[in-house]
């Protein structure tokens, strides 16, 4: 989504929130980052002060969510939904969804299988293992 570069990225998500705020019309991709948005109102006012939250880095070591993060998965999952890629995950979510009543939560669970296998792939400088990734969702299920 727009490059590597944190900051880019970054302002992607600001602009979007900013352009909700201001009533112009958004572009699909910012549409979706608004719904994630409106999903999570612990981010609102920190997407509301770019300048302070750009430079920030949230580390875990700090007991800190970097929201950018957090929301980037959730924009992973939309797509992952859309497209059904890998095959089968959309019926999988559906699953989580219906066990859960709660069709954000299925997404959360789902961040920890898919930051577990970006994790991996990263520190193995390989592609993500889709059949892993797979593999952990239906765990979930059980």
């Amino acid at each position: 989504m727009y490059g590597n570069d944190r900051d880019s990225v970054r302002r992607v998500f600001f602009q979007a929130w900013n352009g909700r705020n201001g009533k112009r019309p958004l572009e699909p991709i910012e549409q979706l980052i608004v719904s994630i948005v409106e999903q999570h109102p612990e981010y609102q006012a920190m997407l509301e002060q770019p300048e302070d939250a750009i430079k920030t880095d949230y580390g875990v070591e700090n007991g800190q969510t970097n929201p950018f993060l957090h929301m980037g998965m959730h924009i992973s999952i939309a797509e992952q939904l859309q497209t059904d890629t890998p095959g089968g995950i959309r019926a999988l979510y559906q699953e989580l969804a219906r066990q859960s009543g709660d069709p954000h939560q299925a997404e959360h669970r789902m961040m920890e299988c898919l930051g577990e296998v970006l994790w991996q792939a990263q520190r193995d400088a390989a592609e993500p293992d889709q059949q892993a990734y797979l593999r952990c969702l239906r765990k979930l299920l059980k």
